[in-house]
C-alpha cells in the first residue's frame, strides 16, 4: 500500500527515538484542504486507531486510516535533503495535479 525509502525510514526512527512521549509509529493520512483539493498529514502516533490498517516497513509501523487508504495505494514516501529546503515527500500514483510545493493533490 505506502512505501517508504530507506531516507524516509530512518528520519521517522530518528523522529521517534527522540520523541519525548511513547511513540510506536507514524500516522499518514489524506485532509481535505491545500491548494489542489487534499493535503498529506503526518505525525507520530502513540497507537493505532481500531479501524487503521498498519503497514510494516523495516521494523516502522505506519498507520493509515479508512478514508486516506483509498488515496494512499502505491504512494512511496522518500524524506530529500536539500540546499533550499529538506523534507518528506509524496510520489502518489492516483494524483490528477500536484501543488508546487509537493503537499497538496486532487
Amino acid at each position: 500500500m505506502i512505501n517508504l525509502t530507506d531516507s524516509a525510514v530512518n528520519a521517522i526512527k530518528s523522529a521517534i527515538s527522540s520523541s519525548a512521549r511513547p511513540t510506536s509509529g507514524l500516522r499518514v493520512m489524506i485532509e481535505a484542504g491545500g491548494c489542489n483539493g487534499f493535503k498529506y498529514k503526518m505525525g507520530l502516533a502513540e497507537e493505532p486507531k481500531p479501524d487503521d490498517t498498519v503497514i510494516e516497513c523495516d521494523g516502522l509501523k505506519v498507520f493509515v486510516d479508512k478514508k486516506s487508504r483509498e488515496h494512499l495505494v502505491g504512494t512511496t514516501i522518500d524524506f530529500v535533503m536539500a540546499l533550499e529546503s529538506s523534507g518528506f515527500t509524496f510520489h502518489n500514483p492516483n494524483t490528477t495535479a500536484n501543488c508546487s510545493c509537493g503537499k497538496s493533490f486532487s
